[in-house]
This record gives structure tokens, sequence and C-alpha cells, in this order.
């Protein structure tokens, strides 16, 4: 597994006019070769925002930053100051804290 934390602020763009683009284009995020999952975060304290991708292993993740998609969401104009920084898991720890487990809805 390979871990991607996106982080950005918003520019010129209601907080409600933001959540419907995220709900408009996770679809298109589920469907990613190798994305395991995407968590979405918000701090709208901060105005910070991303999410933390768990990629199936780097290739995968770097053949999202080549994509159409990743090209647009880093070109978008209500988005700035956007960073992305990977990491490589430890494998054996995080199978001992179920790394990789689902998310369900409480």
């Amino acid at each position: 597994m390979h871990i991607q934390i996106v982080n950005f602020k918003l520019k010129a763009i209601s907080r409600t006019d933001y959540d419907a683009l995220c709900d408009q284009v996770a679809p298109a995020f589920a469907e990613i070769p190798g994305l395991i999952s995407k968590v979405w975060l918000e701090s709208d304290s901060t105005n910070t925002y991303g999410g933390v991708y768990t990629w199936r292993d780097r290739s995968a993740m770097e053949a999202f930053l080549k994509s159409d998609l990743f090209r647009t969401v880093a070109t978008h104009p209500n988005l700035t100051d956007i960073t992305s920084r990977d990491f490589a898991v430890q494998e054996r720890p995080s199978a001992v804290t179920a790394a990789g487990r689902r998310l369900v809805a409480a």
C-alpha cells in the first residue's frame, strides 16, 4: 500500500458550492484504478481541505498524478495552495492495526 495526503485551501467558492462539487466528483474518484479509499478532509476554521488516499501501490498513485482527473483538480480555479505528499506504508504493524479496513457509517 501507499498513502498520499493532498491539502488545499478554498478561494472564491462557498462551502455549499464546494460540498456540491465534492458530491459531483466523488464517483469519478471511486473508479480510479488502484485506489483503495479516499477520505475527504475538511477544516473550516483553517480553510484547509483535501484527502487521504490509500493506494494499492506507488505506481497506482503515480498513474493518478498523470491523469486528467488530477490535472483538473490541480488547476481548479477555486483551489489554491495545493500540496501533495506521499508515504510508504509499514505493512506489518499496519496489518495489526487493520490498515485498509473500510469505513462504515455509524
